[in-house]
């Protein structure tokens, strides 16, 4: 063969390969919603930064059924196209289950059967699912791995329990429901370890207690402006070093001037993005 030839041939594989990024890159924009949910008294924001041409980050907020809302965020193993393809197959299993109005726990349980049926060998997901009950201010989350979300309140902010293996690793995983109960004017951060493992050009992480520093110093701001903040205090720190992981992070906020518990009040959503009972105790600090 000629070299012009496989020139040729070299030509037509990387605008193949460039056709196919394209389109993964579709795919990744299609399981991160585009906008803000403000469903009063609830505002759920996200920010989402790949660190390759396509990531494995996921997430996505909605109103449910009953009046409550879901969330969900989750990281894959592995970068680039694989990942975001495997990406994709957990999000269409999570949006097959969610939609059942089963508990946090539940959900990531029958996430993790179903993913093991396919027999994926060294494809796993870390994920967290949460519903937020406006009316009796009770959130609910189960977590599969990822650090265990941030609650941001007037007494600070702490880092509430983390818990479980990742979804797709092994048969009999477990996972258990947390709780923590909102006030108003509270936020709760979801994130995966992309976020916190960011480095400077010291190879030094931007690490958990920068983050609620951060978030402390960012206590009344809007969802959207909460997570500014947040990238923003990253970006200086990081000082424009490469980074290794993505960084997908989801806050939901509780409105200030939300009421107590009112039936009447029932949630009424703005402009959504997408379309077992536990204790109501608050989980322990883990820092």
């Amino acid at each position: 063969m000629s070299l012009i030839a496989l020139e040729v041939d070299r030509t037509a594989a990387e605008k193949v390969r460039e056709h196919e990024i394209e389109e993964a890159r579709t795919l990744q924009r299609a399981m991160v919603p585009a906008a803000p949910l403000q469903a009063y008294p609830v505002e759920i924001a996200n920010q989402f930064r790949p660190v390759t041409q396509v990531g494995g980050d996921f997430l996505d907020y909605f109103v449910l059924t009953d009046h409550t809302l879901g969330l969900y965020l989750g990281d894959v193993a592995g970068k680039g196209l694989p990942a975001a393809l495997y990406a994709a197959l957990v999000v269409g299993a999570l949006h097959g289950i969610h939609k059942t109005g089963e508990s946090p726990a539940q959900v990531l349980r029958l996430l993790n059967k179903r993913l093991r049926r396919r027999g994926m060998p060294g494809r796993y997901c870390a994920v967290q699912y949460a519903v937020f009950d406006p009316e009796t201010r009770l959130l609910r989350y189960a977590n599969a791995a990822l650090p265990g979300p941030l609650h941001l309140s007037a007494r600070g902010c702490r880092e509430l329990r983390e818990g479980g293996l990742p979804a797709g690793m092994f048969d009999d995983s477990r996972y258990e429901q947390q709780c923590v109960l909102l006030e108003p004017g509270d936020t709760v951060l979801f994130l995966s370890d992309g976020l916190t493992e960011a480095m400077n050009p010291d190879r030094e992480e931007f690490g958990a207690d920068r983050l609620v520093k951060t978030c402390e110093e960012n206590r009344n701001a809007s969802a959207p402006a909460l997570l500014d903040g947040i990238f923003a205090a990253v970006d200086v720190f990081v000082a424009g070093h490469p980074q290794h992981d993505d960084m997908a992070v989801a806050a939901l906020k509780f409105g200030p001037g939300a009421p107590r518990a009112a039936r009447s009040n029932r949630l009424t959503p703005l402009w959504p993005a997408t379309s077992a009972s536990a204790p109501d105790t608050l989980a322990q600090r883990r820092r």
